[in-house]
């Protein structure tokens, strides 16, 4: 994408790059230039990930599957991936220059800004993945893994070659967020697992109380023939 404008199949071009050779990419990606580029970069990925979101409310087949109000949440969904998309570049940009600081790399805010904005080109995967938890709340949370591992493969790449951080350094602070990334998971799980029992214990608790409603109400009605 050339400064100025904005072209979209520059944006396809970079995007495949940055996810199958994101070496060659993060080694030749620009800099400098503008904080325009990095901003509309982010603001389609956040499109795009909003109208897979909305797509999975309306087929009912994310998380969400009830109904009006699966759509309802699937056109806020929408909303906030593009919201959130916007926010996440700002946060993300700090996020990847303190990194860079430790590392040794370079401590200017664009280029963590572009970086990031590069690494978002996951957004929208992550969230075309988004009815896998409607399937299994296991495969739902293994390919948000698998997004996450990739997500740091990416930045490691990207702090080495873009933003000139230590290989060294560079590598321990991969190896840090691969255990923060597995512990989020077994996390996760856990916290799903206890839910769910708790929601079947709920559901058990309800109908267990309907039926001795029922039963009193059968037991009054005879009572008040007699």
């Amino acid at each position: 994408m050339s400064n100025g404008s904005f072209n979209f199949n520059n944006l396809i071009k970079e995007s495949k790059d940055s996810l199958f050779n994101p070496k060659a990419y993060f080694a030749s990606m620009k800099t400098e230039g503008g904080l325009g580029e990095p901003i509309l970069k982010a603001l389609v990925y956040g499109v795009i990930a909003g109208i897979f979101a909305l797509l999975w409310g309306l087929l009912k087949v994310g998380a969400v599957t009830g109904g009006l109000f699966g759509s309802a949440v699937g056109v806020m969904a929408f909303i906030w991936a593009i919201i959130g998309a916007i926010i996440g570049l700002f946060i993300g940009a700090i996020i990847v220059l303190v990194l860079s600081a430790i590392c040794g790399g370079k401590t200017d805010f664009e280029p963590s800004m572009r970086v990031t904005a590069s690494l978002m080109v996951l957004m929208p995967i992550s969230a075309f993945f988004g009815f896998a938890s409607g399937i299994s709340s296991v495969l739902g949370a293994v390919i948000t893994l698998i997004i996450n591992l990739y997500g740091i493969w990416m930045l490691y790449h990207a702090l080495v070659q873009s933003l000139k951080a230590k290989e060294s350094t560079t590598k321990v602070i991969g190896i840090v967020l691969v255990v923060i990334a597995a512990i989020m998971l077994i996390i996760g799980l856990t916290a799903r697992r206890a839910a769910d029992r708790y929601m079947d214990r709920w559901g058990t608790d309800i109908e267990s109380l309907e039926k001795d409603l029922k039963q009193s109400l059968e037991e009054l009605e005879d009572s008040g023939n007699d």
